[in-house]
Order: C-alpha cells, then structure tokens, then sequence
C-alpha cells in the first residue's frame, strides 16, 4: 500500500485488528462510502471494509474453532458453555439465525444453546423465567 516505513509500521500495527474483526484492508483511493479511512501523521493511510453482519457470526465461530485447535462440535461441554458466552458478549445472537449457525457449528440442539445461555447469570429471557424464545408459554412455573 505504501513504500513509507512509518506508514508501513502502522498499516502492519493495525493488521491482527482488521484480521480480527474480519475486515479487509483497503488503500485509501479505493474507499467506499461505508469504509473507515484510517489516517497516519495527518495522511490517509488505508480503508477499513468492515465486514457484512452476515459474515460476522461464521467469522467469530471461525475464531473460536481457531483457539481451541479443533470443531466447536468436538468440544465438551464446559468448553461449548464457554463459546455460548462468548457469542453472546459478541452480539452473536442479536442476528437473524443466530443460535441457529451457532447450535449447528457445536452440534448441539437450538434448546441446549438457550439452555447454555439460560444458565449464566444475565442469560437471554431470564426474565421471562429461563424459557427460550417461541418455546413454552403463559405463566413461568
């Protein structure tokens, strides 16, 4: 993108981030009206496209599959509560076929990943009595 060694030093400063919001770093000329221009010693110095929401989640599952060395589905449960955490502190579930990708990629049910989350302190609906969404109904017991 550049020959200059300070921007060079900034564009690879910036590069684990932009790797790991699954970005893509641009040069400036080539930015959209939705990329984020990044400036360098009052320059600009690259774009930022961030990723569609749609490739947010298998980014992040992505991610997770990366750290613990192998598929989500072989983990233990322990572990499989913990990438459910995880999801939900990302905002994984507030999209459309949230639990849906993420119950597939651990190979557990959509109702085990509500009951994961229903079981932490804070969990979805706790305020609805623990129940997932569109499951049961009326008054908690």
């Amino acid at each position: 993108m550049t020959a200059d060694p300070a921007r060079r030093a900034f564009l690879d400063a910036v590069q684990p981030l932009v790797d790991a919001i699954g970005a893509e770093l641009l040069p400036p000329e080539a930015a959209g009206p939705d990329d984020v221009v990044l400036s360098w010693e009052g320059r600009e110095a690259a774009a930022v496209r961030l990723p569609q929401l749609s490739e947010s989640l298998e980014h992040l599952l992505h991610d997770l599959q990366r750290r613990h060395g192998r598929p989500l589905s072989q983990l233990d449960r322990k572990a499989k509560q913990s990438v459910v955490r995880q999801l939900e502190a990302r905002g994984a579930f507030a999209l459309r076929h949230g639990v849906e990708t993420a119950a597939a990629a651990l190979g557990v049910s959509r109702f085990t990943v509500y009951n994961y989350l229903n079981r932490e302190e804070g969990g979805l609906n706790r305020e609805e009595g623990g129940r997932a969404p569109g499951r049961g109904g009326g008054t908690p017991t």
